[in-house]
C-alpha cells in the first residue's frame, strides 16, 4: 500500500490470438468508450439504445486502439475501409465475449479473491460495508465495489467507474487485477440489476451472495417487477454462488430462497421472523438502541446453536438488517466472524443516514441516497421519535412509478414534507415535483385525522438548496431534518448539465447564514 495507484490498473500486453484464435497483435486493455482509449487497447464497439459503438470506431482507432470487438452490425457501420485497418473480432453477443476476454486478458483476478456479492433494492451499499470492516477484523483486507466506487481501507482509489453501482467488465476486470496487486484479500460488491441483466460479472464464481429485498425501482429499465425480480435472482442461478444467503422477511426473498433450494443449493436466511422451512436461519432476536443512537444486537442460530452480539453505530432498523446479512455473508462463507464484529460499531456510510456535523443546539441533520418508497420509510422510520422534517426529491429519465409512492412515503414519516429538485436530467422538475407531491397529498388526504404532515411546494420552481434553506427554518432544536435523494452525490444534473452540489456542503452553508442573520438580529424569512 505504500506505492500510489495508477489510475487505471495495468497489464502486460497479452498475444491477441491468445484471446481470439487466428488473430494476430497484442491488446494491453479493453475500452467500451472511444474518448477514453489508451494506446494498445481494444475497443468494444457495442450496440445500444440511442447509438451503436461502432458509429465512433474512428475517434478510438485515433486514440490508439489495436482492436475491436463487435457485432455484425457494427461491421456494417464501420464499413470496409475502417474493418481492413485492424483486427475486428466479430461475436453475435459482444456483450459476453468482453466479459470473457477482460476476465482472461487480466488472467482470472476474480479467482484469487474471496468474492462476496449484495444485490437487492435497498441496503447494498451499507452490506458492503459492513462486511468489509468485518472481513478487515478477520485478517482479511477488503475492498469494496460500487455506488461509492472502488474503496480499500477507508480511502477511495482513483480507478475509472464505468457505471452507477457495477462497472462495466473491463472496469471490474481490471480493477480485481489491481486489488491483487495492492494485497487485497477479499472483495465485497454491490451488483445491480442492470449489471445481471447486461452480465457484467458473468463469469465471477461468489463464495456467498446476498439478497437483501425487493422494492419499486428500476422499472422504467426491466419493464416489470416480475421481469426486475427475475434480474436479481439470476444472480443465484446454480453454480454462480457458493451459499445464498437472503433477507427472508418479505416476500420476494422467501420466494428467491425456496427456488435456491429447490436447485440444491446452499441457503442461509436472515430475519427477524423465524422461517425454519428454509434452511439455515440467523435470527436476530435483540436489538436495543442505547442512548448514544448505537444498537446493541443479538443474532442465533437455533440449529447450529451459536449465535453473536455486536454494536452497530448506524441508526435505523433497516441498517441492523444490513448488518446482519453481513454476518450471515461472513458466515456462509465458511467464516468465524467473532474476532471482526467489534469493527461494526465505527462503521459509517457516506451519505446513508449521514449526520451534518453542526454547532451544540442545531436540530439533527442527516443526508440520506434514499431514492425508492421503501429506502425513504426506512430513513424516516430511523429518526423517530421526535418531529421529522424532510426535503425531498426524485430523479428524472428513471422509473416514473416510484414518485408518488416516495412522496406517500414521506408523509407517512415525516411531520413536515418539502418537495425539491434532485436530479431532473433532462426532464421538466416541473412536473416531477407534480408527481411526487401528488403523491405526498393523497397520502395526507387519506390518513388519520392528527397524523398528517404539512406539506409544502418550493416557491421559487424548486431550487433544492432553497428547500434546504427552509427546512432549517423550521426545524427547532431537537427536530430532525433529513434530505434525501442525492446521499454521497456531490453534483446536481438540471437539463442534462452537471453543477457541483453536495447536500450536506449546503446544510452547513445554510445553517452558518441563518445563524449569522439570526445573531445580527435580523431573523430568518
Amino acid at each position: 500500500m505504500g506505492q500510489a495507484e495508477p489510475d487505471r490498473p495495468v497489464t502486460r500486453p497479452v498475444p491477441l490470438d491468445r484471446l481470439w484464435p487466428g488473430r494476430t497483435g497484442q491488446i494491453s486493455g479493453l475500452s467500451l468508450n472511444s474518448a477514453q482509449v489508451r494506446p494498445g487497447d481494444l475497443y468494444v464497439a457495442l450496440p445500444g439504445s440511442r447509438t451503436h459503438g461502432a458509429r465512433h470506431i474512428e475517434q478510438a482507432l485515433a486514440g490508439g486502439a489495436v482492436a475491436v470487438l463487435t457485432d455484425q452490425a457494427g461491421v456494417e457501420l464501420a464499413g470496409p475501409a475502417v474493418t481492413g485497418a485492424v483486427p475486428f473480432l466479430v461475436s453475435p453477443d459482444p456483450r459476453a465475449t468482453m466479459a470473457e476476454l477482460a476476465a482472461q486478458l487480466y488472467d482470472h483476478p476474480a479467482r484469487r479473491l474471496a468474492m462476496f456479492a449484495v444485490t437487492g433494492t435497498n441496503g447494498k451499499t451499507t452490506t458492503v460495508f459492513c462486511l468489509a470492516a468485518l472481513l478487515d477484523g478477520l485478517g482479511l483486507s477488503c475492498a469494496t465495489i460500487g455506488t461509492l466506487g472502488f474503496r480499500l481501507a477507508g480511502r477511495r482509489l482513483p480507478w475509472p467507474h464505468s457505471t452507477v453501482t457495477t462497472p462495466e467488465a473491463p472496469d471490474l476486470q481490471a480493477s480485481l487485477a489491481g486489488l491483487v496487486d495492492l494485497g487485497c484479500r477479499a472483495v465485497a460488491i454491490e451488483v445491480s440489476s442492470h449489471a445481471l441483466a447486461l452480465g457484467r460479472v458473468s463469469g465471477i464464481d461468489f463464495r456467498a451472495a446476498a439478497f437483501t429485498n425487493l422494492g419499486a425501482d428500476h422499472l422504467d429499465y426491466h419493464g416489470s417487477q416480475e421481469a426486475y425480480f427475475e434480474a436479481k435472482a439470476s444472480l443465484f442461478d446454480p453454480g454462480r454462488v457458493g451459499t445464498a444467503v437472503i433477507w427472508s422477511d418479505q416476500p420476494a426473498g422467501r420466494r428467491l430462497a425456496q427456488r435456491v433450494r429447490a436447485a440444491e443449493g446452499q441457503v442461509v436466511t436472515v430475519g427477524r421472523r423465524p422461517d425454519p422451512g428454509l434452511g439455515r436461519h440467523l435470527a436476530i432476536v435483540g436489538e436495543r438502541v442505547d442512548a448514544d443512537g448505537s444498537t446493541l444486537v443479538e443474532l442465533a442460530v437455533a440449529a447450529d446453536r451459536v449465535g453473536w452480539t455486536f454494536r452497530l453505530g448506524l441508526p435505523g432498523q433497516h441498517n441492523v438488517s444490513d448488518a446482519a446479512l453481513a454476518v450471515g455473508l461472513a458466515w456462509a462463507g465458511g467464516l468465524d466472524p467473532s474476532a471482526g464484529l467489534d469493527r461494526l460499531a465505527q462503521v459509517r456510510v457516506p451519505g446513508r443516514l449521514q449526520r451534518v456535523d453542526l454547532p451544540t443546539g442545531a436540530p439533527r441533520v442527516y443526508v440520506d441516497f434514499a431514492h425508492t418508497p421503501q429506502a425513504v420509510e426506512s430513513a424516516l422510520a430511523a429518526l423517530r421519535p421526535g418531529r421529522t422534517i424532510v426535503v425531498l426529491g426524485a430523479g428524472g429519465d428513471r422509473d416514473q412509478g416510484k414518485r408518488g409512492p416516495m412522496g406517500a412515503a414521506a408523509v407517512g414519516g415525516a411531520d413536515v414534507v418539502i418537495v425539491t429538485d434532485d436530479n431532473p436530467r433532462g426532464e421538466d422538475p416541473a412536473l416531477i415535483r407534480q408527481a411526487v407531491l401528488a403523491g405526498a397529498r393523497q397520502a395526507r388526504r387519506l390518513a388519520p385525522a392528527g397524523s398528517r404532515a404539512a406539506v409544502c411546494r418550493i416557491h421559487d420552481g424548486g431550487a433544492r438548496r432553497d428547500a434546504i434553506r427552509l427546512a432549517l427554518q423550521y426545524a427547532m432544536a431537537g427536530d430532525s431534518v433529513a434530505v434525501l435523494g442525492k446521499g454521497h452525490e456531490t453534483t446536481q444534473e438540471i437539463g442534462g448539465v452537471s453543477a457541483a452540489f453536495d447536500d450536506a456542503s449546503v446544510v452547513a452553508e445554510e445553517w452558518r447564514e441563518l445563524s449569522q442573520r439570526k445573531g445580527s438580529g435580523h431573523g430568518a424569512d
